[in-house]
C-alpha cells in the first residue's frame, strides 16, 4: 500500500468536512497564536504534506495530543493521531537533553529512588528550580513530583504468596508513577481488589508506557517499549488473566496508541486492557459487594482526564464515586488541565498549559471540595500546584471509604 492511501485509510483524513468543531474545542488555539489549530495542522496539513514533507510545521509541537479534537469531530477523524504521526515522519531534529530527562521515566526513577529524600528535597529549593529554568529551560515555577524510597513491585513480590491465595486473579500494569513515585496507589488498588476476592500480580518486568518518548521525539525507544509491554501483557492474557491499569493515560497508550502511532500491533492483548475502575464496577455489577465505612463523608469534584474522555470510561469512575455512602459529590466540567506529561514542565509551553488549566482551576475553588478525583497523575500535579486542593485517584478514595 502506498503512503498516501495508508494514511488516509488509517487516519480517515479525508472525512474531515471542514466544519472547525475541532478548532473550537482545541485548549492550545485558545491561548497560543503559535499553533496553527487541529484542523489545519491535523487533516489540512496532511494533504499537503503528502504531497511534499517541506509542508511539516514544527508548530505542531504545541499540540497537547489531549485527544479532545478526536472527541469532538463528528466524523470520527483522528485529528490527533495525524498530528504526532506526522510529527514522527518528519521532525528529525534530535530531542535535547531535557527532554531525554523527562522522557526516561524509568531511567530517572530508578536513578533517584535510593536517594529519594535527598532528590525530593533539592528539586523543591529555589536555586535548583532557577538552575533548572537557565540551563535546561524546565520553568522555574513548576513543582516537581517526588519520589518514593521503595518501590511498589518490590512491596506486591513480598505480598505474593498472600495475593496467590484469592480465587480469581488479575495482573496489573502500575506504570513509572506507582511504580517509583507514589506505591501507596497500587497498594490501594490491591486492598479494594482483595475485598472484592480478586488477587493482584505484577507482570513480567513491565516498562513505562512510551508516551513522554512519543511526544518528545524518541519514538523508536517507544517502539522497543511497546513491543515488549505488548509481549508481557500477552503473556498475562494467555493464562487467561485480565490486565487492569490506574493511569488513563498508560490505558489509552497501550490499547490506542501503540498501533495507531507506533504500529506495533496489540489486537490479540488490547482487549485483555482495562481500567481498573471499569473492572471494578462491572464486578458489582455481576453482585459483587464492597463494605464502606459509616462514618465517611467527604466532598469530591471528580475531573475527568482528557484521555479517559477518550476512551469513554469517565462515566466507572464517577458511577464508583456516586455509589460511596457518605459522598458529596460534583462532576466538574469537561475541561483540559493543562499539563499534557511533559508538555507543562517546559518553559516555552508553561504560561500556556496554566492558561489552559485556569477554567478548570476556577471552578474547582468555587466548588471547594475536600478532595479533587482524577485518574491521571499529571493532572493531580497540576491541580495540586495549581489550586492547593488535594487530588485522590478515585480507587484510592475507594479504598479509604472501605471498612
Amino acid at each position: 500500500m502506498k503512503l498516501q492511501e495508508y494514511t488516509e485509510s488509517k487516519y480517515n483524513f479525508e472525512e474531515c468536512m471542514k466544519c472547525t468543531i475541532c478548532t473550537a474545542y482545541c485548549p492550545v488555539l485558545q491561548v497560543n497564536p503559535l499553533y496553527p489549530g487541529p484542523k489545519q495542522a491535523g487533516p489540512d496539513g496532511e494533504r499537503l504534506r503528502l504531497k511534499d514533507p517541506f509542508f511539516f510545521n514544527y508548530a505542531l509541537k504545541y499540540c497537547l495530543n489531549c485527544k479532545r479534537c478526536e472527541v469532538a469531530c463528528p466524523s470520527g477523524v483522528k485529528v490527533a493521531d495525524l498530528i504526532q504521526s506526522a510529527r514522527i515522519r518528519y521532525d528529525h531534529s534530535k530531542p535535547k537533553l531535557r527532554d531525554r530527562i523527562l522522557a526516561s521515566t524509568d531511567f530517572m526513577g530508578s536513578l533517584a529512588r535510593p536517594f529519594a529524600p535527598m532528590v525530593n528535597g533539592v528539586t523543591k529549593m529555589g536555586v535548583t528550580k532557577a538552575v533548572l529554568d537557565g540551563t535546561m529551560k524546565i520553568d522555574k515555577n513548576r513543582t516537581f513530583p517526588k519520589y518514593s524510597g521503595r518501590s511498589f513491585e518490590a512491596w506486591l513480590k513480598r505480598q505474593a504468596p498472600a495475593q496467590a491465595a484469592f480465587p480469581e486473579q488479575v495482573a496489573y500494569y502500575h506504570g513509572c508513577y506507582v511504580n517509583y513515585n507514589y506505591p501507596q496507589l497500587g497498594k490501594d488498588l490491591v486492598k479494594v481488589l482483595n475485598a472484592l476476592g480478586v488477587g493482584v500480580q505484577l507482570l513480567d518486568k513491565e516498562k513505562c508506557c512510551g508516551i513522554a518518548m512519543i511526544t518528545n521525539g524518541m519514538s523508536q525507544q517507544a517502539t522497543r517499549h511497546a513491543r515488549h509491554n505488548v509481549a508481557v501483557i500477552g503473556a498475562a492474557a494467555a493464562k487467561g488473566l485480565k490486565v487492569v491499569t490506574t493511569s488513563s493515560t498508560c490505558t489509552l497508550t497501550l490499547r490506542d496508541e501503540y498501533p495507531g502511532l507506533l504500529g506495533v500491533e496489540n489486537q490479540v492483548v488490547r482487549d485483555s486492557l482495562l481500567m481498573a475502575t471499569r473492572f471494578i464496577y462491572e464486578k458489582l455489577e455481576k453482585g459483587a459487594q464492597l463494605r464502606f465505612r459509616p462514618d465517611f463523608h467527604k466532598r469530591i469534584a471528580y475531573h475527568t482526564p482528557c484521555h479517559l474522555e477518550k476512551l469513554g470510561w469517565g462515566i466507572f469512575s464517577e458511577k464508583l464515586l456516586r455509589m460511596i455512602p457518605g459522598v458529596e459529590f460534583t462532576m466538574l466540567d469537561s475541561n483540559c488541565c493543562g499539563i499534557a506529561g511533559t508538555y507543562g514542565f517546559k518553559k516555552e509551553n508553561y504560561a500556556a498549559s496554566q492558561a489552559i488549566g485556569a477554567p478548570l482551576f476556577e471552578q474547582i475553588r468555587n466548588v471547594n471540595p475536600d478532595v479533587v478525583a482524577c485518574d491521571c497523575e499529571t493532572c493531580k500535579w497540576q491541580i495540586e500546584m495549581s489550586t492547593q486542593y488535594p487530588v485522590a485517584n478515585p480507587i484510592s478514595i475507594l479504598a479509604e471509604a472501605l471498612e
